[in-house]
């Protein structure tokens, strides 16, 4: 028998207590995989997203609306190639499911996210149908809805002026990403701003926050500089942040996710290091006159200790990479869900799970090791 066939066959001797502990082990790396790739992504940022554009909000709140009457000044400031008002319609379909519904300037937002496909035709109709709606080609998919059909949409925040939160609008276009990253953002719902604003019981001229696209990246910093010194000292001052910062920012007003990640990873490793260190020890105990016998052969202490150490390792790496895998189709399949910011299990989470692996394997692994380096042939045959 292979050295190799020797740690497999001492591995799955207790084919049951190895099957469950390995269950733990890959139950542990699916939720560190999905865990982590959260983590990764509120730490390294929404990068389909960019720094092409900027975001104006009301240094408050983004839930403040800032006035229609901003637009014309920003546009006005250096740097700044198109600007476009996004105001937060609130929108219920059906009476239960929620919609990332935002009332914009249909030509402006053309023009400041390139980035979503529609016919040109469909964007000027989409300009001058005051009842006009596009909507992102999963959630017309999710929901069936088909050009030319009219959608009725509540809103938990803005009633008409009749009092009704009942709104209805007509469905002019469906509206794609230009390539598979943007595609799966297909999720929102956008409606004509100038119906909204008429029609809106508070009354016309709310902006909401501003969308800027920008001549040049590189000028961000310096622009929302800028933007945010016009403003200053106003009723309505301004904080402007780089589009994917702003998002982020927004997402991690539900708390510290990085932390609330951290947290979990730490007790879930913290309770598989005993379990999987227990059954290492168990397993040793067990076999602790076998160490001997292979000592008597001439197997050396070092071998013994590598033979014990290999045993860990496998367990661990093949429970660990198990776990990884099925992360890693699990977040696809998140992913074409369309979520806003889609969560990914990429390479980044893969070198973190494999250094995880590695050094539970070196705190499971070490001691029972170590014990069976230094065992003493005649007392481990006498039972001492």
């Amino acid at each position: 028998m292979t050295k190799t066939g020797f740690v497999i066959a001492n591995l799955f001797r207790k084919k049951a207590r190895t099957s469950l502990t390995m269950l733990s082990i890959i139950t542990a790396f699916l939720l560190f995989g999905l865990l982590q790739s959260v983590n990764v992504l509120f730490s390294a940022g929404a990068d389909f997203l960019g720094t092409a554009r900027l975001i104006t909000q009301a240094r408050v709140s983004f839930t403040q609306s800032l006035p229609m009457r901003m637009r014309a000044e920003i546009e006005n400031v250096p740097g700044v190639e198109a600007v476009t008002q996004s105001q937060w319609f609130g929108g219920v379909w059906q009476g239960k499911d929620q919609l990332v519904a935002l009332a914009v300037d249909p030509l402006r937002f053309h023009a400041v996210y390139p980035e979503w496909d529609l016919p040109e035709a469909q964007w000027k109709q989409f300009a001058e149908t005051r009842t006009a709606m596009v909507a992102g080609r999963k959630i017309a998919d999710q929901y069936g809805w088909k050009v030319g059909q009219k959608v009725p949409i509540s809103s938990n925040i803005f009633p008409q002026k009749n009092g009704s939160k009942d709104w209805v609008f007509d469905l002019v276009g469906i509206v794609d990403g230009k390539d598979e990253e943007w595609k799966r953002q297909a999720t929102q719902v956008w409606i004509n701003h100038g119906y909204f604003d008429e029609e809106n019981q508070f009354g016309s001229g709310s902006g909401g926050i501003y969308l800027i696209k920008l001549k040049n990246p590189d000028d961000a910093t310096k622009v929302a500089r800028i933007i945010d010194a016009k403003f200053e000292n106003s009723p309505d001052e301004t904080k402007t942040q780089n589009e994917k910062d702003w998002n982020l920012g927004f997402a991690k007003q539900f708390g510290d996710i990085g932390l609330i990640v951290r947290w979990i990873l730490f007790a879930v490793f913290f309770t598989l290091l005993l379990v999987v260190g227990n059954t290492m020890a168990q397993s040793m105990r067990e076999r602790v006159p076998e160490m001997a016998v292979l000592k008597t052969l001439g197997f050396s202490d070092g071998t013994v200790l590598g033979f014990v150490m290999a045993e860990t390792v496998a367990l661990c790496a093949i429970g660990g990479l198990i776990g990884l895998g099925l992360a890693t189709v699990a977040g696809w399949f998140i992913a074409q869900s369309g979520i806003p910011i889609p969560l990914r299990v990429e390479w980044r989470v893969w070198t973190a799970g494999i250094i995880a692996i590695l050094l539970l394997s070196i705190a499971v692994g070490l001691l029972p090791a170590l014990r069976a380096k230094r065992l003493k042939i005649v007392d481990a045959l006498a039972g001492r």
